[in-house]
């Protein structure tokens, strides 16, 4: 464990109309320094996870982050992009670069500003991170994609809408608690599970309720070496983290497999020498609720095709096996894509120093995290565990 969280901070998702992508990162930077207690001038390198892709008109933001204090100029500074994985992308170069004993500490920020955007934008914006010649002209944009993967998954499984809606039931149900999540309602199985006016189909089989928020956001960290975070008010450590990255058309693979997935997931609990059952929970990309399902297979909480009966009997709750998600994840929280990696270090570092209040999960020690970029290409896993 060479590379550990000594401070975080995490504005609230959702809509941000006064705010500009420069002042999200300020403020989320800032923050975090002073959570920290880290002085803007023993930062050696910044990354700045922001996907863009034509939300913002400023591109070329890694100097942002110079905003938040004077002191910060000339430090080193990058903006790191990988689609929807954008925020742990960023968290992971930190890490490394850490390891690497280039850096001793380290600021990373995710950011995203997506809701001052015009709805047919946006769509076309999020349809950049699949792969064009064969997706571009799928009606519902990235929605369109992972109703495809749904279908495919009915055809071969059979329907799958009672445990789609129970994820979606959980995830809003647990975001409920959640002070930093763009949706707090519980919205009930009956309402995800039912077509109406207000949860409409969107693509394929996925209703309104199966698909993530467009949301404004930002979160940050400050990461340092282990031996210097044994002398921090607190710690979370990196006991491993692993990315995989796969064949961006989904034509070159078994989409239903999420292949990627499941190798990060391997390498990650291979290189901690954990299993999955060692883990307190889990913060898995719930983008869409069939991602969810999928990605309870691909960890391997259970058999191929079986990934209903986690949800349908309980073992992802928040008093079940392996809770996941309990912060509403991206269903509830909302899915600003450069901040979301982030956020999960956050609020996986939030439960395992018992600051997640009303989200807490009793004796939360190990956390396992997974972020996703498009349709299970870009697939990242850390392991935390608290230090202090």
């Amino acid at each position: 464990m060479t590379t550990a969280i000594v401070g975080w901070s995490h504005l609230p998702f959702g809509k941000h109309a006064e705010d500009t992508v420069e002042s999200l990162i300020v403020k989320a930077a800032s923050a975090a320094l002073e959570d920290a207690g880290i002085e803007a001038s023993d930062v050696d390198e910044i990354f700045l996870g922001h996907f863009n892709a034509g939300f913002s008109a400023q591109d070329f933001t890694a100097s942002l982050v110079l905003q938040a204090d004077p002191a910060l100029r000339f430090t080193r500074a990058t903006r790191v992009e990988n689609a929807c994985a954008t925020g742990s992308a960023a968290v992971h170069q930190g890490v490394r670069a850490i390891e690497s004993r280039d850096a001793r500490v380290v600021l990373v920020v995710g950011v995203e500003q997506m809701t001052t955007t015009p709805g047919p934008q946006i769509g076309q914006n999020l349809l950049k991170a699949s792969y064009l010649p064969e997706d571009g002209d799928i009606p519902a944009g990235f929605a369109g994609v992972f109703g495809k993967i749904a279908e495919s998954y009915f055809q071969k499984y059979g329907d799958q809408s009672d445990a789609l809606a129970r994820i979606a039931a959980k995830n809003h149900r647990n975001g409920v608690s959640n002070p930093l999540a763009q949706m707090r309602k519980d919205l009930g199985f009956d309402f995800c599970r039912e077509e109406s006016d207000k949860n409409p189909f969107v693509a394929g089989p996925l209703k309104r309720t199966d698909c993530s928020l467009v949301s404004d956001g930002a979160a940050a960290l400050v990461l340092t070496d282990a031996s210097t975070a044994l002398g921090m008010k607190k710690a979370v450590a990196f006991r491993a983290h692993a990315h995989a990255q796969d064949f961006l058309p989904m034509s070159r693979r078994d989409i239903l497999k999420f292949e990627g997935c499941s190798k990060a997931w391997g390498m990650a609990l291979g290189d901690a020498g954990l299993a999955l059952e060692d883990l307190s929970f889990v913060e898995t990309h719930d983008c869409f609720t069939i991602a969810e399902l999928i990605e309870y297979e691909a960890m391997g909480l259970t058999a191929e095709g079986q990934g209903a009966r986690a949800i349908l009997e309980g073992w992802t709750e928040p008093d079940g096996k392996l809770p996941v998600n309990p912060s509403g994840g991206l269903k509830a929280k909302g899915h600003p894509i450069g901040a979301t990696g982030v956020s999960m270090h956050v609020l996986s570092a939030m439960q395992l120093t018992g600051q997640a209040s009303g989200l807490q999960i009793p004796n939360a020690e190990i956390a396992g995290i997974f972020n996703m970029g498009g349709a299970a290409v870009a697939n990242y896993v850390s392991i935390l565990q608290a230090l202090r």
